[in-house]
């Protein structure tokens, strides 16, 4: 009987402690998985010579991990395309990926605030982002405290948020982003660490792999 009030106690606590920290991408609970999942990006196999930038902290490792072993002729195309492209050089707009329906979207643009930034995520759909000029700022809203204020059209959704509870970060040409669908999320964002908040930044739309 103790026992039984003692984990309904600790599980109590647990749920109080993550409805205080939020919620802000899938969790798996396989310490195993996870292990394996960092030490697999951490030994770059996935770069395919792309040494420009790597993953910013944010990113869901076994995700990543998992979704690349799902679909490694995509993510390979990806990379070698970063490795082989003058990011700074080539024109703005839609440039296929060969070999795959990849599409690069070379965007030159400019973050704007807060207020005016949709949040959304995806269904199908991962969204690789890497900003290669100037500083974006992103914003990584919490599952518990969102409401979507409309439906999948065709494969995004958008969300009404908690500020308080939204985790923001700062994108340099040194880091790439990744969001997966269950990484809601704000971009274009103004970031206070930009002498002016003009952008480059490549976006592209992956296949999520169920």
């Amino acid at each position: 009987m103790k026992k039984s009030i003692l984990l309904a106690l600790l599980l109590g606590v647990c749920s109080l402690a993550k409805a205080q920290s939020g919620y802000f991408t899938r969790e798996f609970n396989d310490k195993v998985l996870e292990k394996k999942a960092r030490a697999w990006v951490k030994s770059g196999v996935w770069r395919h010579d792309f040494e420009k930038a790597s993953p910013h902290s944010s990113m869901n490792v076994v995700e990543f991990y998992q979704q690349y072993q799902k679909n490694p002729l995509q993510w390979t195309a990806l990379f070698r395309w970063l490795a082989d492209t003058d990011l700074l050089a080539i024109p703005a707009g839609k440039h296929p990926i060969a070999g795959t329906k990849l599409v690069a979207s070379v965007e030159d643009s400019k973050n704007g605030p807060l207020a005016q930034r949709n949040s959304e995520s995806h269904y199908h759909h991962i969204d690789f982002q890497y900003v290669v000029k100037g500083v974006e700022r992103f914003g990584i809203i919490d599952h518990l405290t969102s409401v979507p204020k409309d439906k999948y059209k065709p494969d995004v959704i958008h969300y009404d948020y908690d500020v308080s509870k939204t985790r923001f970060y700062d994108s340099d040409p040194g880091k790439f982003f990744i969001f997966f669908p269950s990484d809601w999320h704000i971009a274009k964002i103004n970031s206070p660490k930009a002498k002016d908040q003009n952008i480059r930044v490549i976006v592209i739309k992956v296949d999520y792999v169920d």
